[in-house]
Formats: structure tokens, C-alpha cells, sequence
């Protein structure tokens, strides 16, 4: 005998509910940019581009947009979400006066707003030190990753019709190739570059310029007084690159770099002059404990330094293929697939296992890039390159807002959660809106599974210290 499943209820639907909000959790987003600054230095960068008074306030009118990125839209239309529920929201620019704005985001306001940015990370970042004594870490083989550590890759973004400087790839594809650096410690996007499809992967002058970028978004008393780590892979090892890192020092900044090396004929040989001489010793996990059929070695000696800065060092990494694994030639040696990078890191630094494994955490910037596709940048709006530019400004700065309400708001899975899950939990909660005593509150099914993690939320952004001024 089969056994019957329960009938769902049967319901009457109506379009005439009042009081009931969705995407209740993305007024969280919009909160943390107001007690970090973030919509009042908006509003003073684009300050000169009001047209009229009683208009809406452009600072406000990008916060909105990056707000709605965060959220998961895809689309200027999208603002419909937050601009239909002005109980919830307030106003909300209409769509035109969002296209306006971003069609006249030239180079100077996108400075201006990258400006902005850092004021208020500074800001995300004192609060996050005032209430958890400190920032993230980033770990390595289960040790803590000393100071800050940022990663640069690029990727390429789709696109599905013609639009300004969307060109054929070097993967055969078509459209934009943007250049980013993320700061793994809190998944912040520090800055981003748009280029066309046919922009190079190891273009030295891209790289310095938006390693630049990343770097005045870090505050000073961070940018000066932390030690941070550079981290790339081969297209990143460029002698101008690694000659720019160095020459940080200069001014104060305790950098180093870590990169990926390709596998030429002088490395190739100096892995198998290793493999007869030197010692390998097994490679090491996440965890820490010893990885099975992986080892490294370190090949400094053995492997031409001319064009790297002096104190290069080179560790191997050797593993077995995994099953449909595409190596080429270079990649194999007697059977056995082999990794190589370089590091300025002194011999005091921690061991060749864990510098291995600690630039082997630079893979997790693909995750940083895949996600983003998510929060923005995996779309452009315009078949103008200018629009599009801005449009990933706003991209990284709604990124930033979901990195900020993690570190500051949210504990447990939901503070390390990637943007899809957070916004299935979280964001795009419904609630009902009531008004009692000339108080507004926001209502959420008591039910619902993480009702008190929002409710909990809402209560640490009460109690954040506001910035001065």
C-alpha cells in the first residue's frame, strides 16, 4: 500500500495585502552604509552634480544602486525592489535619474567615490576593532597569515551583445576582461579596473594601478603599520610588478609578494636537478596536517633569479594528476604535476610549507571574482564603456556593504556565508511593517529560521559607535 503525502493547504490569492515588505533583511545593507559613512561621503564627492534642490541626492542615488547590487538585482529596473516599498527604503531614485547618473560618472567622480569608499572603510573597520577587538584573519595550513592579505586576478566577463571595448578573448570569448584586488582577510573588493576582452593577463601597468587603487583604500595606521601580502598567480610575476612591490618599502609599506612562477625549461630543470638533490617534504592542508601525495621543495639556488628582486625564493610544489586534470608538457615532470612560485618572504617568515600553503590561499579569490558575478559585475547595463565602468564601481562597493554587515552584524555561518545563501536567509526575508506610537517595526515571522539572527543583527548596528562629524 503506498502511503499518501500530506495535500499542501488551499489558498486564495490577492494582490491587496498592505503593511507586508519583502527584502525586509536589505535594509541592513542600507543601515550599514549610513553608520559607516558610507551615503554621507557619497553625497559630499557627488555633491556637484546636483541639479536641483528638491532632486534626489546623487550620493544617495549610488548608495541605492549598490545597495540593490548587494541584494542580488541584475538591473537599473531593479531598483523597482527597493523603490516600491518607500515605507521600508524612503525614496528611491526612479530609473532614469539612476541612468543619468551613471552616464555622467566620469573619471574625477569615480575618484571621488573611491574616496568615499575609504573613508568608510575606515570607519566599518574601527567599528569592527571597537566591538571584536580586531580584524579577520587570514590562515594558512591552521597558522595565522600575519597583517593583510590581498589578491590580484582578472576574469573575464561575458558579454552577450555589442557593447564598447567588449572584444574577442583570449579564451575565445567575448567581451570585458576587469582586473580586481580583494583583501582576503574580510572579502572586501578593494578596487577594479574594466578592460576590454583583449587586454593582456599580465599587463605590469593594469596590475600597478590597481594594486595602487587597493592599497589607498587601506587606512593609513593599516597601509603603514601592518605587514601585507601581495599575492598573484604567473600573471602577476612580471619584473615590473615585483619591482613596484618592492619599492613600497620606500614609502613606509611593509609589503611582500607571493606569486605564481610558469613552468619554463630553466624551472623545469631545476625541479629535476631537486628531485635528485634536495629534500622534498610532504605538502601540508588547510589544517595543517600532512597532504597525501604532495610534497614541496625549495629551489632558490637552483633556478635563475635575473629579472626578480634580490631575496627571490622559489618553492615547487609536486603532486599526482587528479583524474581529467589538463597539463601541458611543462606542467609534468616524470609523471607528476608540478606548481612553482616566488616569494620575498625571509627565511624567518615560517617554513616552506607553509609559505606554500599560504599562496596556495590565493585560489580563493576566484571564489571572491565568482561570487561578484553575483553582486554585479557579471552583467553590464550600457553599450557605454563609461557607464559600465561606473556600474563596477558600484558593483564593489555593494560587495563592500555585504563584507561590512558580515564582520560587524552577523556571527556563526551567516558571517562567513557567500552572498546567495546570505540572500535566501537573509536579505530577502518578508516582513510587516506597523506603526505604534509613532514608532515603525519591522515585523518578521517569528518562524522564520534565521528571524532571530536579523533581529540580532539589527541590534548590533544599533549599538555600533557612529563616525565623528
Amino acid at each position: 500500500m503506498v502511503k499518501r503525502t500530506g495535500a499542501r493547504p488551499k489558498i486564495v490569492v490577492s494582490g491587496d495585502g498592505r503593511g507586508v515588505v519583502s527584502h525586509a533583511g536589505a535594509r541592513l545593507l542600507a543601515d550599514v552604509a549610513a553608520v559607516t559613512g558610507l551615503t554621507a561621503a557619497c553625497s559630499d564627492a557627488l555633491a556637484g552634480v546636483r541639479q536641483r534642490r528638491g532632486g534626489h541626492d546623487p550620493g544617495r542615488v549610488a548608495v541605492d544602486l549598490a545597495v540593490m547590487l548587494a541584494d542580488g538585482g541584475e538591473a537599473i529596473a531593479d531598483l523597482a525592489v527597493l523603490r516600491d516599498q518607500a515605507q521600508l527604503f524612503g525614496p528611491v531614485a526612479s530609473d532614469p535619474t539612476a541612468w543619468r547618473l551613471l552616464s555622467m560618472m566620469d573619471s574625477d567622480m569615480l575618484r571621488r567615490l573611491a574616496t568615499a569608499r575609504a573613508q568608510a572603510r575606515e570607519t566599518a573597520w574601527a567599528q569592527r576593532i571597537d566591538v571584536r577587538s580586531g580584524l579577520p584573519e587570514t590562515t594558512a595550513a591552521g597558522l595565522p597569515v600575519p597583517g593583510l592579505v590581498l589578491d590580484l586576478d582578472a576574469s573575464i566577463v561575458i558579454c552577450h551583445s555589442e557593447k564598447e571595448a567588449a572584444t574577442p578573448t583570449w579564451k575565445r570569448s567575448f567581451g570585458y576582461h576587469p582586473l580586481f584586488c580583494f583583501l582576503d582577510n574580510t572579502r572586501e573588493a578593494l578596487s577594479g579596473m574594466l578592460r576590454e576582452g583583449r587586454a593582456g593577463s599580465n599587463t605590469t601597468a593594469d596590475h600597478i594601478t590597481v594594486l595602487d587603487d587597493a592599497l589607498t583604500q587601506i587606512p593609513d595606521q593599516f597601509r603603514h603599520g601592518t605587514p601585507i601580502l601581495i599575492r598573484a598567480d604567473s600573471a602577476g610575476c612580471t619584473q615590473g610588478l615585483l619591482a613596484h612591490i618592492r619599492g613600497l618599502r620606500g614609502d613606509g609599506v611593509d609589503a611582500r609578494f607571493s606569486v605564481g612562477v610558469a613552468i619554463t625549461e630553466p624551472i623545469r630543470q631545476a625541479i629535476l636537478t631537486a628531485k635528485t638533490y634536495s629534500r622534498w617534504v610532504p605538502a601540508l592542508d588547510s589544517d595543517g596536517e600532512p597532504r597525501d601525495g604532495a610534497d614541496v621543495c625549495e629551489l632558490t639556488g637552483l633556478v635563475p633569479d635575473d629579472g626578480f628582486p634580490p631575496g627571490t625564493r622559489f618553492i615547487a610544489r609536486r603532486e599526482v594528476p587528479h583524474p581529467g586534470a589538463q597539463l601541458s608538457l611543462f606542467d609534468t615532470v616524470e609523471g607528476l604535476r608540478h606548481q612553482v612560485m616566488a616569494t620575498d618572504t625571509p627565511a624567518g617568515g615560517g617554513s616552506v610549507q607553509f609559505l606554500e600553503a599560504r599562496h596556495r590561499g590565493h585560489a580563493r579569490v576566484e571564489d571572491r571574482i565568482r561570487t561578484g558575478k553575483d553582486t554585479g559585475f557579471g552583467r553590464f547595463p550600457s553599450r557605454v564603456f563609461a557607464i559600465n565602468a561606473a556600474w563596477l564601481q558600484l558593483a564593489l562597493t555593494g560587495i563592500d556593504l555585504l563584507s561590512w554587515t558580515q564582520m560587524l552584524l552577523l556571527h556563526g555561518d551567516l558571517a562567513v556565508a557567500e552572498p546567495k545563501k546570505l540572500r535566501y536567509r537573509l536579505l530577502h526575508i518578508a516582513a510587516r511593517l506597523t506603526t505604534s506610537a509613532r514608532r515603525i517595526r519591522l515585523r518578521i515571522a517569528e518562524h522564520w529560521p534565521w528571524a532571530t539572527d536579523l533581529v540580532a543583527a539589527y541590534s548590533r548596528l544599533a549599538a555600533l559607535p557612529r563616525p565623528v562629524g
